[in-house]
């Protein structure tokens, strides 16, 4: 705290000067909600698991051009294959939300019944100094808010990425910010760690430099990013879902 008091001028000067150099990169254009169909068809007439995708511009695929290339139709299409059964998904997301503009956006939009609600927050909170109880307070609203008027089974939290390692900043604000960024990830962990059916899901271990893996921009996941992180959170939740139905806990 000390230091970063300490560097506040450079930081301050920094975050200036990103804001005004930064390539803005739109949303990915597309469908924000439908139903992806499994290969295989023995399952195909069971109803579909609901997925909703809840957060900020990386779940809004911001970074590639098309929703099926970016995060929430590839993983229920991922899904499906997995399941052997239909995905019903739908996004909630946008552009510089932190964890609370989430929480609204959810509770502002139509309530539909879901299974399964993936939240990918906290850059932004990272950014704008959220402290890590008022996150981890509004991650508990927006699981509370989703069993009370969704139904909702499951919530899976997508860990932070490391921000330290995001080519568009520049040092030491990216030392900072990553910093941050651990701090408030290990807080939801934490959080959800001993709460029935809220999950903490971390990043895929990716073979390259980070950069490899991101957009242009230097911000937010490319194609071969949000590609591993689908199939990442797929697996994830497949296990957990799959891992029910052995217990015959779900028709």
């Amino acid at each position: 705290m000390i230091a970063k008091l300490a560097l506040a001028p450079v930081l301050l000067w920094q975050g200036r000067q990103v804001r005004r150099s930064a390539l803005r990169l739109p949303e990915a254009a597309g469908p924000r909600q439908g139903v992806e169909e499994p290969e295989m068809t023995f399952n195909a007439e069971r109803e579909p698991l609901r997925l909703a995708v809840l957060g900020d511009s990386s779940a809004a695929g911001v970074g590639v051009p098309h929703q099926h290339q970016a995060l929430a139709q590839p993983l229920a299409a991922a899904l499906a294959h997995r399941l052997a059964r239909p995905v019903a998904w739908r996004l909630l997301a946008q552009t510089g939300h932190t964890a609370a503009e989430a929480l609204a956006h959810l509770q502002a939009s139509p309530p539909e019944p879901t299974d399964w609600l993936l939240v990918i927050v906290g850059v932004n909170d990272a950014v704008a100094q959220t402290p890590a109880a008022r996150f981890t307070h509004t991650l508990d609203a927006i699981d509370a808010w989703g069993r009370a008027h969704l139904g909702l089974r499951h919530t899976l939290h997508s860990a932070l990425p490391p921000m330290d390692q995001f080519p568009l900043l520049p040092w030491p604000l990216r030392s900072v910010l990553g910093r941050d960024a651990r701090r408030l990830d290990a807080a939801a962990r934490s959080r959800v760690s001993c709460a029935a059916g809220r999950h903490h899901a971390p990043l895929p271990t990716l073979p390259a430099p980070a950069a490899q893996w991101m957009a242009e921009d230097g911000f937010h996941p490319g194609r071969a990013g949000y590609a591993a992180w689908a199939e990442h959170l797929a697996g994830f939740i497949a296990q957990v879902d799959e891992g029910e139905v052995d217990q015959g806990l779900v028709a």
